[in-house]
């Protein structure tokens, strides 16, 4: 319950700075188009990300057949969250790491590459697929989509903003002063970033949980956070961009200032997994 009145919060506030920097900006007409421009976006990004995402990963469905053990987890999994089977996808390759997209429950696909499905016990990638589900149930892709379309949109307006204030912006009327506009500029679309990091963040959590409620056990998917984070290795495919969407961020070898993370600190989903009673 937290961390959704969290999420709520924080989308508000990153929807105030697009408010507060629309008005600077453009005055009324400025707002005007910043929302529309963050509809187009967010439509788009709604309906296409997961063809994008799955693109991105050369991602290739498989079917019962070709994955008898990994249909019969997930469908276990999808009747105990009650949640339509997904379809199911294998990334070829060696970082261990596992995703879920789709714009809803009913329209929904879960990736596993194959260094997770070598890694992993089954126990472990039953946790990691009860999480990615948890994902899809929380309709956290469309939670992350708002929030990074809306980052979005701030910087690329902190951007024309910027040259407004070098050229000496516009009229009086609805501008307020230069260097106002110019530290504004810089700021929010720093701020915005770091609320969208933030929203990530707060959904992880979320998904560990529900992810461990479904199974009634969080010891799985705390092993599988353990193993993830003791054999990093650099992922190959895909884009920094998307690695909200992973179980794992392996994009960088280097840790990241939690600040500036999409996922919590592994010791933390781990200690906070552990305490978890059923």
């Amino acid at each position: 319950m937290f961390n959704q009145f969290k999420t709520i919060i924080l989308l508000g506030v990153l929807t105030g700075i697009l408010l507060l920097i629309g008005q600077v900006v453009g005055g009324t007409s400025g707002l005007t188009i910043a929302f529309l421009f963050a509809i187009i976006m967010n439509v788009g990004s709604y309906w296409f990300s997961d063809k994008i995402v799955l693109r991105m990963y050369r991602a290739k469905e498989v079917s019962k057949v070709q994955a008898p053990k990994i249909h019969a987890m997930v469908e276990d999994i999808c009747k105990k969250a009650h949640l339509p089977k997904p379809k199911i996808y294998i990334v070829p390759t060696d970082n261990a790491n596992a995703f879920a997209t789709g714009r809803n429950p009913q329209n929904a696909a879960i990736a596993f590459t194959e260094g997770i499905l070598r890694l992993l016990s089954e126990k472990e990638l039953k946790g990691v697929a009860a999480h990615e589900l948890a994902h899809v149930k929380n309709r956290d892709t469309l939670i992350s989509t708002i929030a990074a379309t809306i980052a979005s949109v701030i910087s690329y307006i902190a951007f024309m903003a910027r040259f407004a204030a070098i050229f000496g912006g516009r009229d009086n009327e609805g501008m307020g002063n230069i260097l106002e506009l110019l530290l504004l500029a810089i700021v929010a679309p720093i701020a915005a970033v770091i609320i969208q990091l933030a929203i990530s963040r707060s959904r992880e959590y979320l998904a560990d949980q529900s992810g461990a409620s479904y199974l009634k056990d969080g010891s799985g998917l705390a092993s599988a956070l353990e193993k993830l984070h003791s054999h990093k290795t650099p992922m190959r495919l895909g884009n920094p961009s998307s690695s909200h969407l992973m179980i794992a961020n392996n994009f960088s070898g280097r840790a990241l200032l939690s600040l500036f993370s999409t996922h919590p600190n592994h010791n933390d989903r781990i200690s906070k997994l552990k305490s978890l009673k059923f």
